[in-house]
């Protein structure tokens, strides 16, 4: 549209100037000795114009002849920029896509070829990561440091290489490394996220639970984290705050919580162990009464119930409130059980036992069954209890329904003196027989389920000898000889004591 207008911009300046021209009509005289030349105004200013055009189109392509290898070299260039970042695009697709090993000779010799230095430092941290997702990490540090190199002076990409480093260096558990190369990152405004949310891993790995807290609240306050992970994060880390706080330092640390996290099962289990070990049960009661009051857990009431006589009045009335709302919660009443033994009320101790065994048995209930039968003077019971507690935490232990294989005793120095005593005296009996004698089962090493050897009965007892019983199995395995050992010990003197 522009073109059109122009266009007629300079139909209507010729139609002027054709007008004027007519109008005036003269003429112009050059006198250039020996020339004369006389012309028309029209024509003379018809080629003016025309002259003037010819020298501008003139100066333009000698200008453009001029310039010549400087557009040459521009142009190369564009090219050029235009295959690096081809290479770069392609590398980036196959990192994402998971083909590494293409990424990476793609990367490499982008870098190895591209003359930007921008350019050269961001192929060499993506063939660094192509190569770390590869697991070869000496040829991934070798291009790190290369990068490094290739940074220079350059504050960003220096925190870029850094910050991939470091990332890099925390997927392989090296905390301490990454650490040094990121705290120098973490400034004032925290402008860096991706670096702090980095810095937070490195800390929690290294377990600084002072640091994870500080560093989780800043992300959460700027949101750059996920709220559930946030809350997990301060959950974990204030329960090792308060695993070692001192008296000085509670009030700070507990303030700084909030009504909820402070209700939180791990944080108010935390809390109520750390008032505990300082000497201030009340204060433990209050903070599980707390928490309790939002909703019962075993773990807390476990606790809750681990009291004196002196605070057991006090927290079986928080309890029997509790069982209100709760009447068939067994940890509930597990807990009332265990405070009734501490307030020694032995029958309603008993009373809120069963019921909560009747409802879930575990080693808990029994083992608190078995003391309370104990005060009572009741052995046959108590030991019931202990023996049902002992087989509820055995329970996951897989039992053994097969015979060991024999023992390889070719290389046993008694065996060779025992094999030297049966040729000195080759009327004993041979070694698989005395074995069989005496109930020990022989098997082969190869066929685990052998039947044990059979042997002939020993010979009735004399008319005045007593009769002697069958041993049993527990004087079975405390009476067997030992092979190797008790035979080589009887081989010398059958009768020695």
């Amino acid at each position: 549209m522009r073109s059109w207008i122009w266009t007629l911009i300079l139909f209507a300046a010729a139609v002027a100037l054709a007008l004027v021209l007519r109008e005036h009509g003269g003429n112009v005289l050059i006198v250039a000795q020996p020339w004369r030349i006389e012309l028309s105004l029209s024509l003379a200013v018809v080629l003016a114009l025309a002259a003037f055009l010819a020298l501008h189109w003139l100066l333009r392509a000698l200008n453009w002849l001029g310039n010549s290898p400087g557009r040459l070299r521009a142009w190369r260039g564009r090219r050029a920029q235009k295959r690096d970042v081809e290479l770069l695009e392609r590398g980036w697709i196959n990192v994402l896509e998971g083909r590494y090993v293409q990424a990476e000779k793609d990367l490499s010799s982008l870098v190895s070829r591209t003359r930007s230095a921008d350019r050269k430092v961001l192929a060499g941290l993506s063939a660094a990561r192509a190569l770390h997702l590869l697991g070869e990490t000496a040829r991934r540090d070798q291009v790190l440091r290369l990068a490094q190199e290739g940074a220079g002076q350059d504050s960003r990409l220096r925190q870029a290489v850094d910050t991939v480093t470091a990332e890099m260096y925390l997927d392989q558990n090296r905390a301490e490394e990454a650490l040094a190369l990121l705290e120098p990152l973490q400034d004032a405004s925290s402008r860096f996220l991706h670096g702090t949310r980095l810095l937070l891993r490195a800390h929690r790995q290294l377990g600084h639970a002072d640091r994870v807290y500080e560093l989780t609240r800043l992300l959460l306050r700027r949101g750059a984290i996920d709220e559930a992970q946030a809350r997990q994060f301060i959950r974990e880390s204030t329960a090792q705050r308060l695993s070692r706080v001192e008296e000085s330092g509670w009030n700070a640390l507990w303030g700084d919580l909030s009504a909820d996290e402070r209700l939180d099962p791990d944080v108010a289990l935390a809390g109520a162990q750390a008032q505990a070990r300082l000497g201030h049960p009340a204060e433990s009661a209050r903070i599980l009464e707390a928490a309790l009051g939002r909703r019962l857990d075993d773990r807390l009431l476990r606790v809750y119930a681990h009291c004196d006589a002196a605070q057991a009045g006090h927290r079986l009335g928080h309890a029997e409130l509790w069982l209100r709302s709760n009447p068939d919660h067994p940890g509930l009443l597990a807990a009332l059980g265990q405070i009734c033994l501490a307030s020694r009320l032995w029958g309603q101790g008993e009373h809120y036992l069963e019921r909560s065994l009747a409802l879930r048995a575990d080693t808990h209930i029994h083992a608190l069954l078995g003391n309370l039968h104990d005060a009572l003077g009741h052995p046959d019971q108590a030991l019931r209890n202990w023996r049902l507690a002992c087989q509820a935490a055995d329970a996951e232990i897989p039992a053994v329904d097969r015979l060991l294989p024999a023992a390889d005793t070719r290389g046993d120095p008694r065996f060779d003196e025992m094999g030297e005593a049966a040729e000195a005296a080759p009327d004993e009996p041979p070694l698989a027989t005395s074995y069989a004698a005496s109930g020990v089962y022989v098997q082969d090493e190869t066929d685990v389920a052998a039947d044990p050897v059979s042997a002939p009965p020993p010979p009735g007892p004399s008319a005045g000898a007593p009769a002697v019983s069958a041993p049993t199995e527990d004087e079975y395995f405390d009476t067997a000889p030992i092979p190797g050992v008790d035979m080589s010990q009887t081989s010398d003197g059958g009768a020695r004591k």
